[in-house]
């Protein structure tokens, strides 16, 4: 199998995480996808190539184009008003409701107002080089795609950041532009085929759900926590199937504590009918492993095991399948959970 990667996911760095009113150790670090890359190096089934670059069309075809503007800036404005800051976080959210019976609302001018503006949440540090490994990751993206679409059965985008948080308009969630949303918009707008997104991560991805809702061209399908007790909270309950076109084309699967490898494997086969039903003619994997039965910020009980029979279930399907890594935070054991993934796929 080819895995695309890239060393530019380096240049985002954070050192530190403002998460649960603490401030401690980012959960999303480098050493998450070199632990990958070191497990799929030392297996001769995977050849490493490093991605093309795409620029940033197909990104403004799915971002807001002020987002990538400020994203590229933003880390440079603020720190020359706040010199010597090494991470950027938001200390004040624009929401709509302030403006409430008053005219729509403006990018504000001033650094700090224009942070909470573009950004959602407070765990999604912006570094001085963190654009860089952004653009990086959808250029690992689009490369996949392309590979799959040029005719390999299926390839694995090692994406870093992740990308699935991230909305057409904001970031957050260690996500600033969302890679599959990219990769499966441009799929579709170039081939006029359709697309599924097939996202496995144990956080729902709300942004990849938002993009696509009044869609008919691409197919969202999640397994998450519950968000009435997992993040991202308000969105990824059962009854949000999509709206307009797009109605009967967003699946959610929320899913209980503990959820183990038989109930996992259970509701992914389901979803995979609901996949077959719809029809793509390529299939977009968001890889979260943080469903892992260790992992230090989830709460599902899936094991190494799991991960391999899933990528079985998947391959069942017999589709042109890209696989783009999201979340996983048991370091220690996130390389072998998706070579056990992409085993399972046929690797």
């Amino acid at each position: 199998m080819k895995v695309v990667y890239t060393p530019a996911h380096l240049l985002h760095d954070p050192h530190v995480e403002f998460e649960t009113s603490q401030v401690h150790s980012p959960f999303e670090h480098i050493g998450r996808a070199e632990a990958i890359r070191e497990t799929l190096q030392a297996d001769s089934r995977f050849q490493f190539l490093t991605p093309g670059e795409w620029g940033t069309a197909p990104i403004e075809a799915v971002h807001n184009p002020g987002l990538v503007t400020f994203l590229a800036e933003g880390w440079a404005l603020y720190e020359a008003q706040h010199p010597g800051v090494r991470e950027v976080v938001p200390d004040v959210f624009y929401r709509p409701a302030l403006r409430d019976k008053m005219s729509q609302g403006r990018e504000p001018q001033a650094i700090n107002g224009r942070v909470g503006y573009w950004c959602f949440e407070t765990t999604t540090p912006l570094t001085e080089t963190t654009y860089q490994a952004a653009r990086g990751a959808v250029d690992t993206a689009l490369t996949t795609a392309q590979l799959v679409l040029d005719g390999e059965s299926s390839a694995y985008g090692l994406c870093r950041p992740p990308g699935h948080h991230a909305t057409a308009d904001l970031y957050g969630g260690y996500c600033f532009f969302n890679n599959a949303a990219v990769a499966a918009h441009h799929v579709a707008a170039t081939t006029g085929a359709k697309v599924t997104i097939l996202d496995v991560d144990y956080h729902h991805g709300n942004g990849t759900q938002q993009i696509f809702y009044d869609r008919d061209d691409v197919q969202y399908v999640s397994l998450h926590g519950d968000p009435a007790r997992a993040y991202p909270y308000s969105i990824g309950f059962a009854d949000e199937t999509g709206t307009g076109r797009g109605l009967g084309h967003n699946i959610n699967y929320p899913l209980p504590l503990r959820a183990d490898d038989d109930l996992y494997v259970s509701a992914l086969a389901d979803a995979c009918e609901r996949i077959a039903g719809f029809g793509p003619s390529l299939l977009i994997v968001s890889l979260g492993l943080d469903t892992y039965i260790t992992d230090p910020i989830s709460d599902l009980a899936v094991t190494t095991d799991g991960m391999r029979r899933s990528g079985e279930v998947v391959r069942q399907l017999g589709m042109p399948t890209v696989v783009l890594q999201e979340g996983g935070y048991d370091v220690s054991a996130l390389g072998a959970n998706v070579q056990a993934w992409l085993s399972g796929l046929g690797a």
